[in-house]
């Protein structure tokens, strides 16, 4: 797959994704009942089509259903998207995307998490020498 084949998704879109990560698989009828304030039946199967053809979707018959399941695990995905937007927004510095990561989630962060990213950051540091 090309770089470009990520396009970016919608708001609608990244919802589907989440559902169907979050299930493993779905049918269109199970995206749309787990959706907050769905859209009509239609809809979400033309949206469950479009993310295929982006590549982001497989589906199989089940009976009368489609079954449709990611066809990048999360992990992969995860990253994937992680590195476009390092790219877009940080030009490639992970230092800039970590400093508004915190900025970000300052009020949120519990001593404990600020203790174990200190211990990621330590980790990292002997692993680079």
């Amino acid at each position: 797959m090309s770089g470009n084949s990520h396009q970016h998704l919608s708001r609608r879109e990244r919802q589907i994704m989440d559902i169907i990560y979050q299930r493993g698989q779905a049918t269109a009828a199970e995206v749309q009942e787990d959706m907050p304030d769905p859209p009509s039946y239609s809809a979400v199967r033309a949206m469950l089509r479009l993310l295929e053809e982006k590549g982001y979707l497989k589906h199989e018959q089940d009976g009368p259903r489609y079954l449709f399941k990611p066809t990048l695990a999360r992990e992969k995905a995860r990253k994937s998207a992680l590195k476009q937007m390092l790219e877009t927004f940080f030009d490639g510095s992970t230092e800039q995307a970590v400093a508004a990561l915190l900025n970000l989630s300052k009020p949120k962060l519990s001593q404990d998490e600020l203790d174990r990213l200190s211990l990621m950051i330590e980790t990292a540091k002997k692993e680079g020498r």
